[in-house]
């Protein structure tokens, strides 16, 4: 009885539709693209017209069953998580403590994000995405696999919904999805609009029509303040705030009055990039010019520095920890200004590799854990991207098992992963001196783990040449200190 009330609430009736959605809409597409006179788009087009007219005619006609196909496939995606939920939650006996209930949660979270291969966070925004459109919001997910919204409209709908009651959420989904809604929008339908113009439209008529003053919500969102770091490439990366709203205009503003304060003919940075700098000055009391080209902090940073890019001779990238690659005349830097906490990392001549550093004691050494950051980078399950300064290194084999604290047996997780290790079925794989074990989740699937992307550092022409030489006793001393 009870598996036959979770494949009801699971919604097989809602999966058999979005297939059979996606199989006439894959019959409407084929026609499409064979330039079919039976398409119904067609009605009343000039059959005789330009045939390269007729290509990008199809061409357009086929985007937007593709774009339906999209939301399908996402209403499909929604109604299988949800099923997945259900099904994983039922195969269970109910958990007796919330530190039970949190752990079969964390593993539940951990398969969806191994299969789709993305985050647990993106993973658990996704099965709350499912569980909200299902259940409280089924106007959203009917326009959804009827191909009327886009998946990005649907998550606007569950992410601007999200914390109104469900009279209220339904009243907004009806203003902007029910034609025959009292008082419904007007002017082009929801998915007609470009996601940004629909969000602008949606919490406007939130704002309006919530059933809590703006001042209380403001102050409980308040407390939520926060700042947030996100690498980029070429040695760039972002820092935001989120702040009351007040005090980021006043930042930017103010900002901006110093940035406009500075320009002049004889000043050669253009108004962005003076207002980063200005900001970065305000933050760091940097005296450089430009944001960055001052003193570095003195903060704890682990750099690899090949040893030709560190004598000057080549300028390959460095990497540093929680970031990766940063431009060679930053790592001299550090090096030069002795960051605090700077260590030098040699790797294998060959391959760019690290080296193997086994213990056999229980405790690891600080050198060991400095390598084991090395190795691994970051935390090693799928998709986590904690990064190294928070992990824990963990024996993959107990020590009490026979394990043994060399390289080859130790891994890094973040305090999320080691408690998923030890609450849960997954397991980490063996691992090696140069790779970071995979995981096995409780289903069995395997999952491979995310292989440092290394290669052999840049020797200049000649600059090692067979034999001895005497960069060779270069290196020789640099690895001895």
């Amino acid at each position: 009885m009870e598996t036959r009330a979770v494949l009801d609430a699971g919604g097989k009736a809602g999966l058999a539709g979005a297939v059979t959605s996606l199989a006439a809409l894959a019959g409407e597409l084929a026609a499409v693209l064979a330039n079919s006179t039976d398409n119904p788009d067609h009605a009343g087009r000039d059959v005789e017209a330009d045939p390269l007219r007729e290509l990008a005619d199809s061409c357009l006609d086929g985007l937007g069953v593709v774009a339906r196909i999209e939301a399908v496939t996402a209403a499909a995606k929604v109604q299988l998580l949800a099923a997945y939920a259900n099904a994983a939650d039922a195969l269970e006996v109910p958990a007796e403590t919330p530190y039970e209930s949190s752990a079969r949660e964390m593993s539940l979270v951990a398969e969806v994000a191994c299969v789709l291969t993305i985050g647990e966070r993106a993973a658990s925004a996704l099965l709350g995405e499912a569980h909200a459109l299902t259940t409280s919001l089924p106007a959203a997910l009917d326009a959804l696999q009827a191909g009327e919204i886009s998946w990005q409209h649907a998550r606007i709908i569950v992410d601007e919904t999200s914390g109104l009651k469900n009279a209220a959420a339904a009243a907004l989904v009806g203003h902007f999805l029910d034609p025959e809604a009292p008082n419904a929008a007007r002017g082009a339908a929801a998915g007609e609009l470009a996601p940004a113009r629909f969000r602008r439209k949606v919490r406007a008529w939130r704002e309006r029509h919530h059933p809590e003053s703006l001042e209380l919500r403001h102050a409980k969102s308040v407390e939520d303040r926060r700042m947030e770091y996100s690498p980029d490439r070429d040695g760039m990366a972002w820092v935001s705030l989120y702040m009351a709203a007040d005090k980021a205009c006043a930042i930017w503003n103010k900002s901006s009055a110093l940035a406009r304060g500075l320009q002049g003919p004889d000043e050669p940075r253009t108004l962005t990039q003076l207002k980063v700098d200005e900001a970065a000055r305000l933050l760091l009391g940097e005296t450089g010019q430009f944001a960055g080209g001052g003193p570095s902090i003195k903060a704890d940073v682990l750099v690899t520095v090949p040893v030709c890019s560190l004598l000057g001779a080549t300028d390959e990238p460095a990497e540093l920890d929680n970031y990766g690659p940063i431009p060679a005349s930053m790592a001299r830097r550090l090096v030069a200004e002795g960051a605090g906490s700077f260590y030098r990392v040699l790797v294998d001549p060959r391959d760019g590799a690290p080296l193997e550093l086994g213990r056999t004691s229980y405790r690891l050494p600080k050198s060991l854990k400095r390598w084991l950051r090395i190795r691994d980078g970051k935390c090693t399950f799928p998709g986590c991207s904690n990064p190294s300064q928070d992990n824990e290194a963990d024996h993959l084999k107990a020590w009490e098992h026979g394990g043994s604290t060399g390289i080859s047996n130790l891994g890094q997780l973040c305090p999320k992963h080691h408690r998923l290790k030890h609450r849960t079925g997954w397991s980490p794989g063996p691992a090696t001196s140069n790779e970071p074990p995979g995981w096995i989740s409780p289903t069995g699937r395997r999952y491979n783990a995310e292989q440092p992307d290394r290669e052999p550092p840049l020797r200049p022409p000649g600059f090692l040449p067979e034999g001895t030489s005497p960069l060779e006793s270069i290196v020789d001393f640099l690895i001895a200190s």
